[in-house]
Parts: structure tokens; sequence; C-alpha cells
């Protein structure tokens, strides 16, 4: 007996008066909900979408821009977007990928390699990632760029047997951070901010003058009760904020 047909997408969006973007949606989000498309299953294209939907590029992108923001879908530049895991339990809060932020608001994202290489885990990074002093880890640098305009150095730790495959990345075109959470997706973290003065290495990559203030993150995080990473992320005080939303 032939297996039945899914039924085209744009048979799926209905009558429901909505706004266009919100009633792709709801048809993206009932895809996911009946088991269509399980996760880690790659959506169409913004273009595949917009050819079958007839939809405007701008409705397209605001849809899954904002079922990102909710945590339904994943968007790896480069890759492609993709169904994402359903949050565990122990989820703290969201790690967003800078190079999916910085497209959301209309602007082009580039990163530039300065390191990439293993090192020796020093007392702190060991301690850091569960390891012991001495084991091997891969070390990365990156300077992420808004429009041209530098907005964040990247400094990460990873322990290599979550990663192995770590340094042969060409983290151009795929950031650090979608890498990583693609490969052993991240189920618990921990984050301490604070207002710093960035190294006169640091002023030079980022554009600053001496004695701007800076933001800066360090961040580790697991996939199981293995760590996978502990990361500095520091942003120019002038250039960028961080935002938040809670719900009780």
């Amino acid at each position: 007996m032939p297996k039945p047909q899914p039924m085209p997408l744009a048979a799926q969006l209905g009558d429901v008066p909505a706004p266009l973007y919100a009633r792709v949606k709801q048809m993206i989000t009932q895809q996911i909900l009946n088991g269509t498309w399980p996760p880690h299953h790659r959506v169409p294209s913004e273009s595949e979408l917009v050819s079958e939907l007839g939809f405007s590029r701008m409705t397209i992108n605001r849809a899954l821009r904002e079922l990102t923001a909710e945590g339904l879908l994943v968007r790896m530049q480069g890759v492609g977007t993709f169904v994402a895991e359903p949050k565990g339990q122990t989820a703290l809060f969201e790690v967003h990928n800078i190079a999916d932020e910085i497209a959301s608001r209309g602007h082009t994202h580039r990163a530039e390699v300065i390191v990439l290489e293993e090192v020796r885990a020093t007392p702190e990074q060991a301690m850091a990632l569960d390891l012991r002093e001495g084991q091997r880890l891969f070390h990365s640098q990156l300077v992420h760029f808004e429009s041209g305009v530098p907005v964040q150095i990247e400094e990460r730790y990873v322990n290599p047997a979550v990663a192995p495959d770590y340094l042969g990345q060409d983290f151009t075109r795929i950031t650090p951070n979608a890498y990583l959470m693609a490969l052993a997706p991240m189920t618990e973290g921990e984050h301490v901010v604070e207002a710093v003065l960035g190294t006169p290495a640091e002023c030079k990559l980022l554009k600053i003058d001496r004695g701007e203030p800076c933001l800066m993150i360090r961040r580790r995080t697991w996939a199981g009760r293995v760590a996978v990473a502990s990361t500095r992320l520091l942003y120019p005080g002038s250039r960028y904020r961080l935002e938040g939303r809670f719900h009780s």
C-alpha cells in the first residue's frame, strides 16, 4: 500500500485571519508538533519557502527568526535551518549564535580567526573543564564583526573528547558556538558577567581606545555530565548591550 504523501505546505496555511508571518510560524510549528519534521530535520530554505508559499522573503525571514528565538529551530550559517532538539528540564538559559543575532538585525556577520591551536591545560583551565592539569585542550580566539565593525572577541577552550575535529573547522564559515551546539547540544551552563578594561591587544582587535569599558562574559557549558567548553566573550561597551527576557 503506497505511503500517503504529506500535504503541501501552502495548503496547511489555512484561512485563519492573522499576520502572514504568524501563519507561517503556525504552519512550521504544526509540522514539528505532529512529527512530520522531527528533531534535526532540515527546514526548507528561505528561498524554497518563498517559492512554495508565495510570501515575501521578509515575511519568511521574520517567521524563521522568531521560531529560532523561541527555541523551535536552530539556524546554522552556511549550513541551513534545522528543527531543534526538545529543551531539557536542566537548561538554565539560552546561548545564542552571534551570527544569527547579527543577521536578525539585518546586518552582515564576519569572523576573523586569530588563534586556533592545541594547548596544555593550566590549573585554572583544568578546573573549569573538569580535566587534569597538563591535559590537551583546543584553544580558539576569534573576532566577530557586525557590518564591518568588531563587536566581540570570543576566546574558547574546548574539551577534545567532545569535539575531536575542532581544529579542523573553518570558523569563518560556521561559528564555534553553532558547531559545538550541533555536535553536543548544551544541557547545562553557567556564566558570570563583569565590566572590565580590555588589554592593549584586545583594544586593538576591537578598534577601541584604551580605557574604554568593556562587557565580559565568562561561560561554561556542559552536555550531560561532560564539560564542553570554557569561554570568555568581550564586548566593547559603546557598541553592544545584552538583553534578556524573563518569564514568571
